[in-house]
């Protein structure tokens, strides 16, 4: 079993934050390298300046042997208050991600495990998440259901 140690990020983690949060975005958007993502880049500085200050965001690095081999976020939100979240208070995985060699060894666990704490420690109940066909098995094995009844309206402006 590996040795797994959870680490949370700071704004003093801002140049770690943003290596890492490209490396997932041209995974997940399959972005070549060599395509310019200085636009993108920028705004992930001032999300994370604003929501990390904020505690709007709380992000983790997963820590294997010193390494760094895995990361994660939550977004946390209020939304109304309804019977199926009588206090409004949202929590929204994001931007989780492990490495290729260290897949499958639960990594990506320690990772949801620790952000769902922060979120159940926050007294939030209503934690979602978006995933891929690969981490959809880590999820449902965590607990995770799918949602019903959500839709996104597409982005139409460059049309």
């Amino acid at each position: 079993m590996m040795n797994i140690t959870i680490q949370k990020a700071g704004l003093s983690d801002m140049n770690l934050l943003l290596q890492w949060r490209m490396e997932v975005l041209r995974e997940v958007f399959s972005i070549p390298q060599g395509c310019p993502v200085d636009g993108l880049l920028e705004e992930n500085r001032r999300y994370y300046e604003k929501a990390l200050a904020s505690e709007e965001h709380i992000a983790c690095f997963a820590c294997v042997d010193g390494e760094t081999a895995g990361c994660g976020g939550l977004c946390l939100y209020q939304e109304m208050p309804s019977p199926d979240n009588p206090t409004g208070a949202c929590a929204y995985l994001m931007n989780i991600y492990t490495r290729l060699p260290y897949r499958k060894q639960g990594v990506g666990e320690a990772v949801v495990n620790w952000l769902t704490a922060q979120a159940r420690r926050r007294g939030i109940s209503k934690i979602y998440l978006e995933t891929s066909s690969a981490g959809r098995s880590l999820y449902q094995k965590m607990g995770y259901v799918p949602m019903q009844d959500m839709m996104k309206l597409p982005d139409t402006a460059g049309q």
